[in-house]
């Protein structure tokens, strides 16, 4: 993990298309503002692995309905 330090109003750059500032920091909160291009998605890290949760989910759903379906019509 790479830890750098920033004070208000400084930013870091990831690669050529990402800058990452802070806006404010008020006690133990920082804000920070995220710069990037639209074709990325930005979540808060327990937003990203409920969504990774639910994807993950979803695709064993998919293949449990598809046996079941081959089970449904080899009975017929």
């Amino acid at each position: 993990m790479l830890v750098l330090t920033r004070k208000l109003k400084e930013s870091i750059m990831i690669g050529d298309d990402i800058e990452v500032s802070v806006l404010s920091i008020e006690g133990d909160q920082v804000k920070i503002g995220i710069n990037a291009p639209k074709n990325i998605d930005i979540h808060r890290k327990e937003i990203y692995l409920s969504i990774q949760q639910e994807n993950s989910q979803a695709a064993q759903t998919g293949a449990d309905a598809i046996n079941n379906l081959n089970s449904f019509f080899k009975k017929k």
